[in-house]
């Protein structure tokens, strides 16, 4: 299980606890190494299997970490052509997910839909065996980018699919997703301390879609400021779209800030076997 000890979400309070901060820290880990084509043991884990759409190019692995009982899913961020041309499909279009029927009204990014969409089979098959196995063990759903914005459509459809197990989600310097009911379902079924959404500074991807096209962000945010640390780290409104929070920052597209999280740049591997 996570090592978060916080016990509540405090809106409005800048700093967070230790344990949270390198919670944080630590799921980041893993989606930084989302970008290397190798990743032997991410984050020091057991890599359970890797999974691909070569037509979406939509890449990513799942792994187990079997001290903290969780399966983690990893989503990797926009690296390609294809990746930006999934990105630039912004018409709103229903939330549909194997297994499961979102609320009428829940609409979501058709590019980003579509890129779950290839791969969504595969790892409800892979969750089927590792969660068979192993009893008891949670799912985390990671993601930088384009691959936050795709591990928070994994964490809704996994809990549909799931529904005794805990899932949580972080994603860091993940796009707006999907519309305001969608937001709502979504934080219904990820209250505060079940769902971490990461930006940091003046990251401009998060805001580069605009409300003004139907969209809303879920979740509480967890703005960080630099330098980074646990007490620069401000937990903002829980309806997802706090205006005295990044959403204070006039967009300015992908910048340095969204290169580099908690003071990581993106793209550095924790692959054990793999020398930094």
């Amino acid at each position: 299980m996570s090592t978060n000890d916080e016990p509540a979400v405090c809106i409005g309070k800048k700093g967070i606890s230790s344990c949270t901060y390198d919670d944080l820290v630590h799921y980041f880990k893993y989606a930084s190494s989302a970008y290397v084509p190798v990743c032997p043991r991410p984050n020091g884990k057991h890599l359970v299997t890797l999974f691909s759409n070569v037509v979406t190019d939509i890449q990513g692995f799942v792994a187990r970490d079997d001290e903290r009982k969780e399966v983690v899913v990893c989503l990797r961020g926009s690296l390609s052509l294809t990746d930006f041309l999934l990105d630039s499909q912004l018409v709103l279009i229903p939330f549909k997910c194997p297994g499961i029927s979102a609320p009428s009204g829940c609409r979501v990014h058709s590019g980003f839909l579509l890129a779950w969409d290839s791969i969504v089979v595969q790892i409800l098959a892979i969750l089927v065996q590792q969660l068979g196995s192993h009893e008891g063990y949670s799912v985390v759903t990671v993601g930088h980018s384009l691959g936050g914005a795709l591990s928070i459509l994994a964490a809704a459809c996994v809990k549909g699919n799931f529904p005794e197990v805990d899932v949580r989600n972080y994603s860091y310097g993940a796009p707006r997703v999907g519309n305001e009911a969608f937001a709502e379902w979504f934080n219904e079924e990820f209250p505060p301390g079940k769902a971490f959404r990461v930006v940091h500074g003046d990251d401009g991807a998060p805001t580069l879609i605009p409300t003004s096209l139907g969209y809303h962000h879920t979740g509480v945010e967890y703005w960080q400021l630099d330098p980074p640390n646990k007490d620069n780290v401000i937990i903002c409104s829980a309806d997802g779209e706090d205006a005295t929070c990044s959403a204070s920052v006039p967009s300015q597209g992908i910048n340095h800030a969204h290169t580099i999280y908690l003071g990581i740049h993106v793209a550095t591997p924790f692959c054990m076997g793999i020398r930094l």
